[in-house]
């Protein structure tokens, strides 16, 4: 359950990173910490593909891929209550960092560093 937590913070993630990139200006320690998480999901690939069913993991990302597209989606045209954005874009921006380090830590639990 695990393994597949990570994969949709990891979709997720790289959609907000992409969308960050896209409307913000790229700065140094962006690109190192996006840099560290790519490593960080190729491992996690890498894991899936040697210890699940490859369909399965193949159908997930499918799967996570198009949820966490909605979901940014949804928050960049926004979601308001009574008037007022109850989830921005910038929320978003915030919790890079912290999903990053969740991918990063849980992948090396689960490769059993």
């Amino acid at each position: 359950m695990l393994y597949y937590t990570m994969l949709f913070l990891a979709f997720l993630y790289f959609k907000i990173a992409r969308v960050y990139k896209k409307e913000e200006q790229s700065n140094l320690n962006m690109n190192i910490q996006n840099a560290i998480v790519f490593a960080a999901i190729v491992a996690l690939l890498v894991y899936g593909l040697t210890h699940k069913t490859w369909y399965i993991v193949l159908l997930a990302s499918y799967g996570f891929l198009i949820l966490s597209s909605l979901l940014v989606s949804a928050v960049q045209l926004g979601i308001f209550i009574d008037g007022k954005p109850f989830i921005k874009i910038s929320h978003l921006y915030k919790l890079l960092a912290f999903i990053g380090m969740i991918i990063t830590v849980s992948d090396v639990y689960l490769w059993g560093i």
